[in-house]
């Protein structure tokens, strides 16, 4: 059976406060006890030192063993009534007080001297009964123990309304949570305005619902966007084939309609592709394993491979590679397609006739065209997922390069700053860090995020 925190916490409350009670009642006890005893071993000690010397004086003055002991027993008439006196000399004096010895001699305390007179010895013992000190300390006892039990009761009740209240705001935490769904991501959690651990709990558990909130509607946006862009593909190609098999039709007609089925079909692939690698860096399971490499060769290969793109469209790229080696930690496959974005992207949006400037230089690769540029109110969302500025001139693409580019460059703890114009052209610089020598290179094969 599961106890409830309040039961514990009473309980545990109730568990300490006994024990402190207990050892708290035991040493007021003992120390009132010793302190006591302490009193009436002094007290029984200043009598008999009266009652010394009071005998050294009488055993002066009189003449007969008789006389002093009539003497002795008027001196023990102002003594308290329960005390005991007993005094023994060396040559046979003897006095008792009272005549008998008490018969309960548990509660009798005594002290004992020995003194001379005249070349005689004398033993001296006198006692007294502590049963008036018993019963005080009998009757804190009964008090302690009667007391202690209702003092814990009232104040275990008042620990479990005390806990009740102090765990109030986790009821009232559970209540809220029970009301947040998948879809009611929007609620939080109310935080108490006691600035404690709990509201600083709550706090970190309402940051932690908004970083939810925010990756489910980027999870649905991202879902909405791909099932737009499949929408049109598919359609296409379902058109194509019903229209295709409406009737018959000659052979370059069926071709016809293949090609652009099979061209579709491509258009998919790469979306699937590029969406699957995304899906992938999301979740941290994207294998790219690092190594060292050259950006001047990476660099290199991409050129190579956009050149025919560029001739086409009669764009000049003008490339500064400079001299020097740009070594960084890094995984060429993948920088090769950041870079292919960049450039792509670049060579397509620049008018025919244009230039594109390429340089490297302090391991930063910068990327400028002379196109119509980015809108201000474009530029912050060009890095998201589908987005496209200009849909119209998108060219077939589907907003997915440049979020490629970016988780690409930003796994290899990098970054692409982005400038622009509108009407003036745009600049993509990608900056990653320096490194002095490929000693200082890691080469961990991980995954990045």
């Amino acid at each position: 059976m599961t106890l409830s925190i309040r039961f514990r916490l009473t309980a545990w409350y109730a568990v300490i406060l006994t024990a402190g009670f207990a050892l708290f009642g035991g040493l007021i006890w003992l120390s009132l006890r010793q302190h006591l005893l302490e009193e009436f071993d002094e007290d029984l000690g200043g009598r008999a030192s009266r009652f010394e010397q009071y005998f050294k004086t009488e055993s002066v003055e009189t003449t007969s063993d008789r006389q002093l002991r009539d003497e002795l027993g008027e001196f023990c008439q102002a003594l308290p009534r329960t005390s005991y006196i007993e005094l023994r000399g060396a040559s046979g004096f003897a006095f008792h007080y009272p005549s008998a010895k008490p018969s309960a001699p548990g509660d009798l305390r005594t002290v004992q001297r020995r003194f001379a007179i005249a070349k005689e010895s004398f033993d001296l013992e006198m006692g007294d009964s502590i049963h008036g000190l018993r019963h005080t300390l009998d009757l804190l006892r009964l008090l302690l123990l009667g007391l202690s039990p209702i003092v814990i009761l009232i104040a275990c009740a008042g620990g479990a309304w005390l806990s009740g209240r102090a765990l109030k705001p986790v009821t009232d935490i559970t209540a809220a949570a029970h009301t947040i769904s998948i879809e009611n991501l929007s609620g939080r959690l109310p935080v108490p305005a006691t600035g404690d651990e709990l509201a600083r709990l709550t706090e970190v558990l309402n940051t932690m619902l908004a970083r939810l909130e925010a990756a489910v509607k980027t999870l649905s946006q991202f879902v909405a966007d791909a099932s737009h862009e499949f929408r049109t593909p598919l359609a296409v190609i379902r058109t194509t084939a019903e229209l295709a098999l409406r009737r018959a039709r000659e052979p370059e007609a069926y071709r016809d309609s293949l090609q652009e089925i099979a061209s579709e079909a491509e258009r998919m692939t790469t979306l699937v592709e590029d969406l699957l690698i995304l899906a992938r860096s999301d979740a941290g399971v994207a294998e790219m394993p690092l190594g060292p490499l050259d950006l001047r060769d990476v660099v290199r290969d991409v050129l190579a491979e956009i050149r025919s793109l560029a001739e086409f469209r009669h764009i000049h790229i003008k490339p500064f590679l400079g001299d020097r080696a740009a070594i960084i930690s890094g995984n060429s496959p993948a920088l090769h397609r950041a870079f292919l974005v960049l450039l792509d992207n670049a060579v397509k949006y620049s008018p025919d006739g244009a230039e594109v400037i390429v340089t490297l230089s302090n391991y930063s690769v910068e990327i400028k065209d002379f196109g119509a540029g980015i809108g201000e109110t474009d530029l912050p969302h060009i890095f998201k997922r589908f987005y496209q500025a200009d849909r119209a001139r998108s060219q077939g693409g589907y907003g997915l390069g440049l979020s490629l580019a970016d988780r690409i460059v930003k796994a290899h703890g990098g970054s692409i700053n982005v400038s622009c114009t509108q009407g003036a052209g745009s600049t993509f610089q990608v900056v990653f860090a320096a490194r002095e020598s490929l000693n200082d290179l890691k080469l961990p094969f991980l995954s990045p995020r």
